[in-house]
C-alpha cells in the first residue's frame, strides 16, 4: 500500500524543524519528575490490574472469535513489561509515547501504561494517526530522561458490544449504545460514498476547523476496495487504518531516530474497547526494539502471542 507523498506531508514536518539535546547533556523535566520510583514495572502491572474487573470468560472468546490475536490489556501489559524489564525499562528511566486516538476509551490502555511509566507523550489524534508528524517524535525525543528509554504505543481502537456488534460499544453512563470509532465510522462512510458514486459534490476540500477528519478520510482512500470486499466492514476498518498509520509511524521512526538515547521500543496494533464492567483487549501487531544507534535489532511480536 502506497500514500501519496501528499498525503504524508500532511504529518511530516523537516527534521530541522526541532532540536533534539545530545545524550547525556543537561537533564529534562520527566526524569526530574519520575526520579526516585522504588516500585518495579512488574509491580505497578499486578497493582493496577488488581483494581479491574476479573477477565470475563465469555466477553473473552467473543473478542478472540472476532479478533484472532487479541489478548487481554492485562496479558498485554504484563508480558509488553516483562519483556523490556529485560532491555533495562524502567519506571525511573522510561517516557511512554502514545499515538492514539482522541476518544475517551482510548485512554483506558494509555492510562494503564502511564500507571505503569508514568509520564506520556502524545503524539495521536482522530482515529490514532500520529497527527503530531516529525516535530512531535524530535520534542518526545528530548524529553526522555538521560540515558533512559522510550515506549511508543501506536494503533487505531474498535468497539465490540456484548452482543458481538463490532463498530459499536456501551459506554460508562449513556444508555446509547455507541459508534466506536466515530472518527473511523464517518471516514468509511465517506469512502464509501465515492466508491459506491453517492458521494455529493461539494467546494469544501478541507477545513482546518475539522482538519483531522479531513486528513483520516484522505488517508483510508487506498482501501476502497479493500473494505468493499470485506466479509465484515467494520472489523476490517481497523486494520486498514492501522496499515495506513503503520506507514506514517515508520516514516516518523525512522525520521527521528537520531534522537533515541538509550533504547525504544514501538508496539502497534488495535485497541478493542469493550463494555466499562469488562476488560478491554489489544490485537498486537508489532513490537519491536530499536537500540542507541537507532538500528532496529529485534522483533519481539512472536513472543506476545
Amino acid at each position: 500500500m502506497k500514500l501519496s507523498p501528499a498525503v504524508i506531508t500532511l504529518f511530516v514536518a523537516t527534521t530541522e524543524a526541532f532540536t533534539v539535546a545530545p545524550t547525556g547533556h543537561g537533564t529534562s523535566k520527566i526524569n526530574m519528575i519520575i526520579n526516585g520510583e522504588t516500585e518495579t514495572a512488574s509491580e505497578k502491572v499486578a497493582s493496577v490490574f488488581s483494581k479491574l474487573p476479573e477477565e470475563n470468560a465469555v466477553v473473552d472468546k467473543l473478542v478472540k472469535t472476532n479478533f484472532p490475536g487479541a489478548i487481554s490489556n492485562k496479558d498485554l501489559a504484563t508480558r509488553v513489561v516483562g519483556l523490556l524489564d529485560e532491555k533495562g525499562f524502567n519506571p525511573s528511566n522510561t517516557l511512554l509515547c502514545t499515538s492514539l486516538c482522541a476518544d475517551e476509551l482510548a485512554r483506558v490502555l494509555e492510562d494503564e501504561f502511564v500507571d505503569i511509566y508514568g509520564n506520556n507523550f502524545n503524539l495521536g489524534g482522530l482515529s490514532g494517526f500520529p497527527f503530531a508528524g516529525n516535530t512531535g517524535f524530535g520534542a518526545m525525543a528530548a524529553h526522555i530522561p538521560d540515558d533512559g528509554f522510550c515506549l511508543v504505543i501506536h494503533g487505531p481502537h474498535v468497539g465490540i458490544t456484548k452482543e458481538g456488534q463490532i463498530g459499536k460499544v456501551e459506554r460508562s453512563g449513556i444508555a446509547l449504545v455507541d459508534n466506536c470509532c466515530g472518527s473511523a465510522i464517518a471516514a468509511s462512510n465517506y469512502l464509501q460514498g465515492i466508491t459506491n458514486g453517492g458521494a455529493a459534490i461539494t467546494p469544501k476540500i478541507q477545513q482546518f476547523s475539522d482538519f483531522q477528519q479531513g486528513a483520516v478520510q484522505e488517508l483510508i482512500l487506498p482501501f476502497g476496495k479493500r473494505l468493499g470486499r470485506a466479509e465484515n466492514r467494520m472489523r476490517e476498518l481497523p486494520y486498514a487504518l492501522y496499515d495506513s498509520q503503520e506507514v506514517l509511524v515508520t516514516d516518523i521512526v525512522n525520521t527521528g531516530k537520531g534522537g533515541i538515547k538509550k533504547g525504544l521500543a514501538v508496539l502497534g496494533g488495535i485497541q478493542i474497547n469493550t463494555s466499562p464492567d469488562t476488560l478491554d483487549y489489544f490485537h498486537p501487531l508489532k513490537f519491536d526494539y530499536y537500540d542507541s544507534d537507532g538500528n532496529l535489532v529485534e522483533n519481539m511480536l512472536p513472543y506476545l502471542r
